[in-house]
């Protein structure tokens, strides 16, 4: 969830949402925060090498993985840079990576068309760059599972960033057709008028962050974040039919869950 202040006044707080190609395979059409699979070069020695402020081991125990929880970090980084141009990192000098220059501009254009053709690797990139990932930009805030009845599973972290500056955000025109940057209250109000297709993880993120009025108020919850609890939906049926329940929102959700959460499981507002 990568997030920003927009012009509105009295809550500025604006999050980019990318639209995903009617084509795909899981929510077609719908609205969804940057962000994809694993791939198995986000994580390795090579890798680790290449990112500030955040070791493995650090990133495991975050998680509470033995190994290879940084991976999901550079993950993040890389899926924010390939489906929505934005890019956390930092040149050689130490500065933030800035597209301000249109030569620079241009050159990682051509770096991010590569990586989505697969002719070269993030580390790759970053390496002949010499860049160094902000990875300690992003905050580990939410953990989702899809119930164990989904023909299709997903283990999904949902981290949260401050968008970079002098960066704009793209859409990939392949995997994303559109992109907007939005109120999360207008992104509900959106989708309960049937303008803007969401599924459930981002119904309930958005309604998490949208109790913050402005970027800075989030990220400061965002980075007092401790553990982070798994939410976990499971399909009950009775008399009403088959339904949907979650742990620490419904009642009868079943024991073993997380209990007393608010939407993204973690973030809380003073």
């Amino acid at each position: 969830m990568v997030v920003r202040d927009g012009p509105h006044r009295s809550a500025p707080l604006e999050v980019l949402m990318l639209q995903r190609s009617h084509r795909a395979d899981f929510a077609g059409g719908a609205y969804v925060f940057p962000g994809g699979a694993l791939d198995p070069g986000d994580g390795g020695a090579r890798v680790e090498r290449l990112c500030r402020g955040l070791s493995d081991d650090a990133a495991s125990a975050i998680l509470g993985m033995e190994n290879g929880g940084l991976a999901y970090w550079v993950a993040a980084v890389r899926e924010c840079f390939e489906e929505a141009g934005l890019l956390f990192a930092r040149a050689a000098d130490g500065a933030a990576v800035s597209f301000s220059d249109p030569g620079v501009a241009a050159r990682f254009a051509r770096a991010r068309t590569e990586l989505l053709a697969r002719e070269r690797s993030f580390p790759e990139v970053c390496e002949s760059e010499g860049l160094s990932l902000s990875v300690d930009a992003l905050h580990y805030v939410a953990h989702w599972i899809t119930p164990a009845v989904s023909p299709r599973r997903f283990d999904t972290r949902f981290f949260l960033a401050a968008a970079p500056e002098h960066q704009s955000a793209a859409h990939d025109a392949g995997e994303t057709i559109s992109h907007v940057w939005v109120r999360p209250a207008d992104a509900l109000e959106h989708h309960r008028a049937g303008r803007m297709a969401l599924v459930l993880p981002t119904i309930k993120n958005l309604q998490a962050i949208g109790r913050f009025s402005t970027a800075a108020e989030l990220l400061d919850a965002a980075s007092a974040v401790g553990e982070v609890p798994t939410v976990l939906p499971r399909v009950v049926r009775d008399h009403s039919g088959a339904r949907l329940l979650i742990p620490g929102y419904d009642a009868g959700a079943g024991a073993g869950g997380p209990v007393d959460l608010d939407p993204a499981g973690s973030l809380r507002r003073g």
